[in-house]
């Protein structure tokens, strides 16, 4: 096996804790594992910003009443995963999702979403999945076990990376709605930096008649 990203050989350890489980396939090495920075410290319980304390941060507390409930996000965005996501997004590496496959996964069990709650990957632009060749979130969606719809369109628009935080703050909702959901339902998404779409997003869905919506991204930026 070799490392995903750096492509260094990974050697399994073998001691008594693993000696007689059956083999587990490894994607990182240990050196890119360290890494993957996870969100530890204390955060903000609205967005997933980390915090001194574990307090609303200052943006949560000016969307007061806001449609998206809560954010919670995986990793830490440091220069490490900004390699790994514009590998993954802007060059095509499709196979990188499985670098988060593990944690990501985890965290969303820790999270005890119902059953009952549906997964809507945020959309991308046609011209921007052609662009692509594929949707990140849909990717990231795909590696849960709950049910996954589509129920929103987007229409195409300049990338939220070159916008800056003011451009992203008063955008225009770029979302309409194609079919309405009543379950509860989870927002995925690859990074929250405004949190922006994501409330854009939240506002149709639970216009057109979803109980709660909130969101599971895989990185706080």
């Amino acid at each position: 096996m070799h490392c995903l990203w750096c492509d260094q050989e990974i050697i399994k350890e073998l001691n008594w804790n693993n000696l007689f489980q059956l083999p587990r396939d490894e994607v990182l090495c240990q050196d890119c594992k360290e890494e993957m920075h996870l969100l530890k410290g204390p955060c903000c319980p609205k967005c997933s910003r980390e915090t001194a304390e574990r307090e609303i941060c200052h943006d949560c507390a000016r969307w007061g009443g806001a449609p998206l409930e809560k954010n919670t996000s995986l990793y830490r965005y440091d220069s490490f995963l900004k390699e790994v996501v514009a590998k993954w997004k802007y060059r095509g590496d499709y196979i990188l999702v499985h670098v988060f496959k593990e944690d990501f996964m985890k965290r969303f069990k820790a999270l005890k979403i119902s059953k009952e709650a549906v997964l809507v990957p945020i959309p991308l632009s046609e011209e921007r999945f052609a662009e692509r060749g594929f949707n990140q979130s849909e990717a990231l969606a795909r590696l849960l076990p709950l049910e996954t719809a589509n129920p929103l369109y987007r229409v195409h628009s300049e990338k939220q990376s070159k916008k800056s935080r003011y451009d992203r703050m008063t955008t225009d909702n770029p979302f309409t709605i194609t079919t309405s959901i009543t379950q509860p339902i989870v927002l995925i998404d690859d990074i929250y930096t405004t949190g922006r779409t994501l409330q854009h997003a939240a506002k149709l869905l639970k216009e057109a008649g979803a109980p709660s919506v909130v969101s599971f991204t895989l990185i706080r930026g």
